[in-house]
């Protein structure tokens, strides 16, 4: 049986902005009944472009029905450039975390929002680039990888919380792992973020400095701050101030941003979190 976090439950019990907007300006539908999860998001935006509204109608398990309220609440109130931004973790982390073999509920919200974007700026919907490598829940090769580089991902098990893929009939497992190892073995991420070695003293001065050069000056632009509270391991932990405690993109800011840019220059696997 799954732990859900009180919030989880709250937003699976009482889920929010739930329905179709008639009059949307975006309209986003992602999954299939068939693989079990399906998922319609629709926006409307106010007169300057922002999402002012937005529902959602979901088939699924109460981790999809969760995170699906939980994505209406996040984009609302959010410039498109913004709601571009989001990404899966953000969805967890504003629920409090999921389960891992939850996360695929998450990128289903991801990718219903990429599509209700495109929808309003009348991008042609793309059709599925690479080759299908799953073909129980039709991943492509392309998807995986997308999922390992962006969540981090080791191992089949992983991948198959993340997408499904894998989670069939497995005869694709053995292609799974290939794509594993070529993310992580054959250097896509490795000739992003060089790997290094380094003590810890090393590191939380780099983290420190990176900071103070890099991060700092950036959100002082915006009348925001942020403070390095403490790190434990390749966890940092920070506190937001100033205008980026109260943005409603702050969890954007801090994954998309901060811990972007504390990847690129101290270390690829740092996780940036959040403390009140």
């Amino acid at each position: 049986m799954w732990e859900y976090t009180d919030k989880v439950k709250d937003h699976f019990v009482n889920p929010r902005n739930v329905g179709v907007l008639t009059d949307a300006d975006g309209i986003g539908e992602v999954g299939s009944l068939a693989c079990g999860d399906a998922l319609k998001l629709t926006f409307k935006l106010d007169e300057n472009e922002r999402i002012r509204e937005a529902k959602f109608q979901t088939f699924g398990c109460a981790s999809a029905i969760a995170s699906s309220s939980a994505l209406t609440e996040i984009i609302k109130g959010l410039t498109l450039e913004e709601a571009a931004k989001i990404t899966n973790e953000d969805i967890a982390r504003y629920l409090g975390g999921l389960p891992k073999e939850k996360m695929h509920c998450s990128v289903m919200g991801r990718d219903a929002l990429e599509k209700a974007i495109a929808h309003y700026r009348g991008e042609a919907e793309k059709k599925k680039e690479g080759h299908v490598v799953c073909e129980c829940f039709g991943v492509t090769d392309l998807e995986i990888e997308r999922a390992v580089r962006e969540n981090h991902l080791h191992t089949i098990e992983d991948v198959t919380d993340y997408v499904k893929a894998g989670g069939g009939c497995g005869n694709c497992h053995d292609s799974i792992q290939e794509i594993i190892d070529a993310v992580w073995k054959k250097g896509h991420i490795q000739k992003e973020f060089p790997l290094r070695k380094l003590t810890n003293i090393q590191k939380i001065k780099l983290i420190e400095e990176t900071l103070e050069r890099e991060i700092k000056p950036a959100l002082k632009k915006d009348g925001g701050d942020i403070e390095l509270v403490d790190v434990d391991g390749d966890r940092v932990f920070v506190k937001l101030r100033g205008t980026c405690a109260t943005c409603a993109a702050s969890q954007v800011t801090l994954k998309g941003y901060v811990e972007t840019k504390l990847q690129e220059l101290v270390l690829p696997q740092l996780v940036v979190e959040e403390v009140q």
